[in-house]
């Protein structure tokens, strides 16, 4: 039975890219050397995703315990909220509840007009524009 484990990485006070550039490689080297079959990131507005699979629920839980992991995941952008870990695909792995259906729009909530934009064209002349003659004059 495969078994998958995702952390999520949220920005806060630096970017959780910055966070994946500096603790990544540990990450992965780590989750390879114990045993994972695969892995992959995703990066997202909001932050990163690493999604990992192992063989066996045994060498998951050997690689959550492991000091680099621990390093890592105590460095995070936010160490309050910004950390989500879960066994399991990521978010971006579809849901098994369907989403719910948006409300239909409205008619009285149409799109506000947007102003007209006024072009003048001139021919261009060897002299200042205060020295021009306008057409009207």
């Amino acid at each position: 039975m495969d078994s998958w484990l995702s952390i999520e990485v949220l920005d806060g006070e630096f970017p959780a890219r910055a966070w994946q550039r500096a603790h990544g490689d540990n990450l992965t080297e780590a989750a390879v050397t114990h045993g994972a079959l695969q892995w992959t990131w995703h990066v997202h507005q909001w932050g990163v995703t690493l999604e990992i699979e192992f063989p066996d629920l045994l060498e998951r839980e050997r690689f959550r315990g492991l000091a680099a992991v621990t390093a890592a995941l105590d460095a995070v952008p936010d160490p309050d909220r910004g950390l989500v870990i879960y066994n399991g695909r990521g978010g971006g792995s579809g849901s098994r509840v369907p989403r719910h259906p948006r409300p239909k729009p409205r008619a009285d909530a149409g799109a506000v007009p947007t102003p007209k934009e006024e072009v003048r064209l001139q021919l261009a002349t060897g002299e200042p524009p205060m020295f021009q003659l306008s057409a009207d004059g």
